[in-house]
Parts: C-alpha cells; structure tokens; sequence
C-alpha cells in the first residue's frame, strides 16, 4: 500500500511541476506579474520555435521585466514529455483550419533520404506553424486565467 501511494505521488508531482507551481504561488509578486509571465512562457513554449524555447524564454523576461523563473517554467509545460502530443495535436489542427484534406503524406519508406523526408514533409510546414501559434495562444489565455486566479486566492490566504 505504502509503494502504491509513494507511485502516485510521483506521478502527481511529474518534472516536479507541483512543486514549480507552489514556488510561484509565493513569490511576491503581483497576480497579473506572475499570471502574464506564465503565460508568456506557455505560449514560447507551444511556438513553432524549436530548440529556442528557454533562450526565447529568458530574452523575453529580461525584455519585459518579467519574472524569470515563472517564465521558463511556463515555457517547460512543454518538455520531452509532452511536446510529441503538443506538435503533432497543434500541426492537426493547423491542417484543419486551413483545410487541408489529405494530412500526411505517402512516404516511400525503402527509398528514405533526409532530403526526401523534408521534402515529402514541407506540405506541413505552415500548418504546424498554424497551429502551434494558436494552441500556443490559446494555451497562454487559459494558463494567464488559471494562476491569475490561482496566486489571487493563495495571496489572500497567506494575509
């Protein structure tokens, strides 16, 4: 019994995620402050910016004047561990909206080169930019509302 509740609580506490989000629920910061460096990094994390996430992430904070950490801890909602889900839904999406009919293409697989794979593969291109920019935004507006109202409470409990 005690092996299955130490599971679960490391599954609840994935990446330590839990423990990221009681560190932002402390800082001192404002509600909005922190909510909009969350979002920031959520949606910086969702871009189609691959590889550029954390620099993105960090240059975007120092710009703004924006909580670091809270940032780069948005923007690892996506990480090894959901960015697989996260493209492959956005770029779906993104072939939805514009229209596309047929999503992935026949890939001759005995005759594979890098170029023919990136070839055979740019027809959805604009679509996972599509789509990571509007999962992205969308993600940010969800995930400014959530702590917003998260970190209010938390404020207001710890007075």
């Amino acid at each position: 019994m005690e092996r299955n509740q130490h599971l679960k609580q490391r599954v609840t506490n994935t990446m330590g995620f839990r423990d990221k989000l009681r560190n932002i629920l402390s800082l001192k910061d404002s509600p909005h402050r922190l909510a909009l460096a969350f979002a920031v990094g959520v949606f910086i994390g969702m871009s189609p910016l691959l590889g550029l996430h954390t620099v993105l992430g960090i240059a975007v904070a120092w710009i703004f004047r924006l909580n670091r950490i809270v940032t780069i801890t948005g923007v690892f909602v996506t990480n090894p561990w959901t960015i697989v889900p996260i493209y492959t839904f956005s770029t779906w999406l993104g072939a939805q909206c514009l229209g596309m009919k047929h999503i992935i293409p026949e890939i001759d697989w005995s005759h594979i080169t890098f170029t023919y794979f990136f070839y055979e593969l740019k027809p959805l291109l604009i679509p996972f930019i599509f789509g990571t920019l509007l999962v992205g935004l969308i993600s940010a507006v969800i995930s400014y509302f959530l702590i917003y109202h998260t970190v209010k409470k938390a404020h207001s409990n710890a007075k």
